[in-house]
């Protein structure tokens, strides 16, 4: 990816219709520029003013003598394209266009930001925007933005694709002593996006963590391969807006309609390493947490606290989050035993009880920390006569200090009477909360981060070599000569067969004879199902006969079928009654497949049959890249998981053959694009091996 640093650390910004009207968008950000401390030459670009700002102004950027760095365009937007073109004779790679009036208005509006667009490619520049707020550095420090103010410094980068949303945070972090290292507004992302400027940060030395609000993903293979690499160096949180069912597809598959609008967002982040926000107000929960306080080691949260209510309420949130109550270890117990009162509690919440002072809140805090059964801890304060919120403050962050490996959060549960503690907390960057639930939920953000990053479930993507590719090329090939989109179960065993997927033997007979003679081949006992892509649901049309066990069953079957879909359904044609071998009972589980337009094929698996539907007991990951340890975390996310670890007596079903078929199936819908949805359901689990007894394939054609 092209090297962004000019943006960031420019020698020379020139501003593009800047003005010396105070209302004017040119003028904001030449003040900001100058305002910011930037150290570098700053040249304002407009024909009519001598000088701007008290600085030499020059009627357009190619009369400037110097080389310039970047360029920061306000003009209107027809004028963009010239001023475009100047920069590319001038040999300026970065620029920013703040001016709207692209695409966000319409037909015409696209057609100009394509040709603007057009030039960056002709002369290789990199461009952000357009209808942007800009962007800053508070390092360098930039500010090429009309934002109010600059930032405090920090080590927390910002990525907003609302610049209003943007503006607003800058004002606000303030108020709480929040501090950026760089914040950039991606505005129409013509050409730089999102993952473009992720990829820049990671490699940060002064940005600890990456926030991000967006609204949609630009490419999301791309944006994958990005963003995975940038999750193993730093956080990367994201805020996706736009999580509604409003504009999903219906789907005709069991996988399809389980598979939600933002399903492929929650998948895809889930894979990455991302930390997903799902509020504003949780976004720069995770990210002052995260950018204040180390990485917890483990789950185990300890609780110190002089209310037992307030207790309570933080251990439920903790084992609500998946996080567990740290059990401490008999030093620990001792010790707090013999210091604390009688009427205190030892145990995780630890209670130092009402009468508290910052000595009592010491000790236990201290305590908690040193045993090794604690990763992380929560310390809450409740107003009472006694209660010193500054003096408990002290104590909380010189024992911080002591402990720097282990995060500690705080809830100070009041209002007029701790805001000094809190704010002397804040300071020293210990992340102070209202109510305990939001500090338990950022710590167990943090938690799953660590868990996602320190898992093996990155290994290598599993590739077959096994797989006949030309066989199921033919198959489809036939499907879309005879003109059809779903494929008949005999072709869909066939494809099954070439991917050696384990299902059972499904042959298409066109009469009574023909039925038996498949039958006998097979052995009994045999199932027929009508053969035809226009019946959805056989079993409603009566073409579905199950546990045949001889020649006359198999000939009344086939012709009771044929009658039941010439009764319900006249104008429908079968090809023909499927013969399948009847499989012994398993675990019943289903493997699908749905395409995302954004990240590509989605595979699903969870418990099958009737309880799909029911239950809906399914689990997803993007099969672009898929290993091993992704495919069992999945299979573990399921309540089948426990059936197949061997319920209630039953033998274990045999893992290592269903994570080979979940692979294959993932193989096969890479390599296959036109592979619309996918059905396997059910497969019956063994403990040695399974079977697919149905399997469902859509095509595009």
């Amino acid at each position: 990816m092209a090297d962004l640093t000019p943006l960031f650390h420019p020698n020379s910004v020139a501003i593009v219709g800047a003005s010396n009207k105070p209302d004017k968008i040119g003028n904001v950000i030449v003040r900001n520029v100058i305002d910011c401390g930037f150290s570098g030459k700053i040249y304002p670009i407009n024909p009519k003013e001598p000088k701007i700002a008290g600085l030499p102004c020059y009627p357009s950027l190619v009369e400037v003598p110097d080389k310039i760095d970047l360029a920061i365009i306000t003009v209107p937007a027809k004028a963009c394209l010239d001023v475009m073109e100047d920069c590319g004779k001038t040999n300026i790679k970065h620029v920013i266009v703040i001016t709207a009036g692209f695409k966000e208005v319409g037909p015409e509006g696209l057609e100009l930001e394509k040709k603007l667009l057009f030039i960056c490619k002709k002369y290789g520049i990199r461009m952000v925007g357009p209808n942007c707020v800009g962007i800053m550095d508070t390092h360098t420090p930039l500010n090429a933005t009309f934002a109010v103010g600059f930032p405090l410094q920090g080590d927390i980068a910002f990525i907003s694709q609302s610049g209003a949303m943007l503006v607003s945070i800058m004002d606000w972090s303030k108020t709480i002593g929040l501090g950026f290292s760089r914040v950039f507004s991606l505005g129409n992302k013509a050409d730089l996006n999102e993952a473009d400027f992720i990829n820049a940060i990671a490699d940060d030395p002064l940005s600890k963590v990456i926030l991000c609000y967006i609204e949609d993903v630009h490419n999301g293979k791309h944006f994958l391969e990005v963003v995975s690499k940038a999750a193993r160096k730093k956080p990367v949180i994201i805020l996706k807006s736009g999580t509604s069912q409003a504009g999903a597809q219906a789907a005709s598959s069991h996988t399809g309609a389980l598979a939600g609008s933002d399903l492929a967002y929650e998948t895809a982040f889930t894979q990455a390493g991302i930390v997903r926000a799902r509020t504003m107000t949780e976004l720069f929960d995770l990210a002052t947490c995260f950018s204040y306080q180390p990485l917890p080691k483990g789950d185990r949260v300890a609780i110190v606290t002089n209310a037992g209510g307030p207790g309570i309420v933080a251990s439920d949130t903790i084992e609500n989050t998946g996080l567990s109550m740290a059990r401490f270890e008999k030093e620990t117990l001792d010790a707090l035993r013999a210091y604390l009162p009688t009427e205190a509690n030892i145990y995780n919440p630890v209670d130092v009880i009402g009468d508290a002072k910052a000595d009592r809140y010491s000790f236990a805090l201290e305590a908690v920390l040193k045993d090794p059964y604690v990763d992380s801890v929560v310390v809450m304060v409740c107003p009472t006569a006694v209660t010193d919120p500054e003096a408990i403050a002290e104590e909380v962050i010189r024992l911080h200090q002591k402990y720097p490996e282990k995060p500690i959060l705080t809830s100070y549960i009041g209002g007029v009477s701790l805001a000094k503690g809190a704010q002397r907390l804040s300071q020293a960057k210990i992340p102070v909360f209202t109510f305990p639930e939001p500090a338990i939920q950022a710590i167990a953000g943090m938690v799953n981060y660590t868990r996602r990053i320190d898992s093996g479930a990155e290994g290598e993507a599993i590739r077959f070599d096994d797989v006949d590719r030309n066989k199921v090329k033919a198959i489809f090939y036939d499907v879309i000569r005879d003109r059809r989109s779903v494929l008949l179960g005999s072709e869909a065993a066939a494809v099954a067969e070439a991917y050696k997927i384990s299902a059972a033997p499904v042959r298409l007979a066109t009469s009574p004879d023909e039925a038996v003679n498949l039958s006998l081949e097979m052995g009994y006992p045999v199932v027929l199902k009508v053969a035809s892509p226009k019946i959805m649901h056989k079993t409603d049309v009566g073409g579905v006969k199950i546990g045949l066990n001889n020649e006359q069953e198999v000939r009344d079957a086939f012709i009771e079928i044929m009658e039941n879909v010439q009764r319900y359904l006249p104008n429908v044609i079968p090809y023909g009654i499927e013969i399948s071998k009847m499989m012994p009972k398993g675990t019943e589980l289903i493997v699908g497949m749905t395409r995302d337009m954004q990240f590509g094929p989605l595979i699903a698996f969870g418990l099958g049959g009737i309880y799909v539907n029911l239950l809906k007991d399914v689990s997803f990951r993007l099969a672009r890249g898929i290993t091993h340890g992704e495919i069992a975390a999945m299979i573990a996310e399921t309540k089948a998981a426990t059936l197949l670890r061997g319920y209630r007596g039953d033998k274990p079903a045999d893992m290592l053959s269903i994570i080979d078929m979940v692979a294959r199936a993932a193989q096969l819908i890479l390599d296959f694009e036109e592979i619309s949805e996918m059905d396997i359901n059910p497969v019956f689990a063994y403990p040695d091996g399974y079977s697919a007894l149905d399997i469902k394939i859509t095509i595009e054609i």
